[in-house]
This record gives structure tokens, C-alpha cells and sequence, in this order.
């Protein structure tokens, strides 16, 4: 079988998530650590920033597992892991107070926030069935239907590249609101506001990685699909 170079092509993606994943995890690890000057909890900081900004219709929930802390604009409820919720540490009120920022945006009708909650079921539809289309064309270019299923799979795949684009300025945004928030709130004391920056930043560049690697992935499928012709 010979060797498939475009896999070539996802490789600054790989890299670039695997160094993101670190950089994520080392934060947290070492910012999970350093005791808040105030002594507030991830889940006390997030219900001050709530009610501070007129949202405490918004309720707080438990979640299992790590870092899988979000905020539902659904549901309108904010949901905490245990080492974010019940910790009173500088990377807990730095997450909490980041998913408060999303609560934020939705109050505001922030139009990025709005747009990527109408993308969700889309681009889990679209990424689900992108890849079977696409693969079932290239095994069958020579068909009348195969290039037509190759080019639907790939216009399903940008959907999800498009939801990664739009999901940058959210999260970003969020960062942004959670350190203004925080320290205006007098949550965490100056000097402290560097750790939280650190762990925020970090978060981010996760998100940037995706973004990459969805670019690259299409990018690979457009070359496939050109070898087909």
C-alpha cells in the first residue's frame, strides 16, 4: 500500500495541539496550587460575577471529570468540576470566572456566542457525516457519483472548520470579561491576575490548535480530491 503523503500536510496541527494540551495542563497543575489572596472558591467567584451582573437566575451545577467546566446557554446554568467549583485557587477563579464571561456574552446577545450555540447540532451532523461521504467518493471517483460525494463531504467538513473560526473570538472574549471581572470585583488581589492571564492563555491556544487542525484536514481533502480527477 503505498504511503499517503498528504498526512504530511496535518502535522504542524499535531504538534501544535500536542504543545497546547501541555501548556494547558502545566498551567492548570501549577496555578491549581497557589492559594487565592481572598480565599473565594471558583464556584463563590462565579456566583458574585452572576449576580454583579444581574444573572443570578443562572444556577450553578456540579460536573464530573476535569476541566469540564462550561457554561449552557441552553439550559442557562453554569457547570463546574470539583477541582474548579470547590478549590480556592488561582487557576479555579480563572476557569469559573471565564465560563462567567460566556454568561456574560449571552446576556448581551454577544453575536459570535449566538452564532456558534446555533452551529452546535449542525456542525455535529456535518462532522459525522462528512468523513463517510467523503471516503465513499474517493473509493469511488470513477463513478458518476463519486466526485459528487467527495465535494459534499468536503463542504460538510467546513462547516466544522467554520465552528472552530467562530469559536475563537467567544473564547477569547470570555478571557477578556473574566480578568476585567475579577479584578474590578476585588476577587483577586494585584499581582494575582498574571497567574490567571497564564492559565486563560493557555486555555485559548487549545482552541486556536483546533482551528489549525480543522484547516489542515480540509486542506488534505481538497488535495485528495484533486488526485481523483
Amino acid at each position: 500500500m503505498p504511503f499517503d503523503w498528504t498526512f504530511l500536510i496535518l502535522i504542524p496541527g499535531v504538534i501544535l495541539a500536542a504543545f497546547a494540551q501541555y501548556q494547558v495542563s502545566s498551567a492548570y497543575k501549577a496555578y491549581s496550587k497557589v492559594a487565592t489572596k481572598t480565599g473565594v472558591t471558583g464556584a463563590e467567584a462565579a456566583r458574585t460575577l452572576l449576580n454583579s451582573n444581574g444573572l443570578s437566575m443562572i444556577g450553578i451545577e456540579n460536573v464530573a471529570g476535569n476541566l469540564t467546566d462550561h457554561y449552557d446557554p441552553r439550559s442557562k446554568v453554569m457547570r463546574l468540576s470539583q477541582g474548579v467549583g470547590q478549590q480556592a485557587s488561582i487557576a479555579a477563579v480563572g476557569v469559573a470566572a471565564h465560563e462567567t464571561g460566556h454568561a456574560i456574552q449571552d446576556k448581551e446577545g454577544y453575536w459570535p456566542l449566538r452564532f456558534r450555540s446555533f452551529m452546535v447540532p449542525i456542525t455535529g451532523f456535518a462532522s459525522n457525516l462528512a468523513w463517510p461521504l467523503f471516503f465513499l467518493g474517493f473509493f469511488f471517483a470513477q463513478t458518476s457519483w463519486g466526485m459528487a460525494f467527495m465535494d459534499f463531504g468536503i463542504i460538510l467538513f467546513s462547516l466544522a472548520l467554520l465552528f472552530s473560526v467562530i469559536t475563537l473570538p467567544v473564547e477569547f472574549n470570555a478571557s477578556r470579561r473574566a480578568i476585567a471581572a475579577l479584578t474590578d470585583n476585588h476577587l483577586i488581589l494585584p499581582g494575582e491576575e498574571v497567574g490567571v492571564k497564564k492559565v486563560l492563555r493557555a486555555a485559548a491556544l487549545t482552541y486556536v490548535a483546533a482551528a489549525l487542525m480543522s484547516l489542515l484536514t480540509l486542506l488534505r481533502l481538497i488535495i485528495l480530491r484533486g488526485s481523483r480527477d
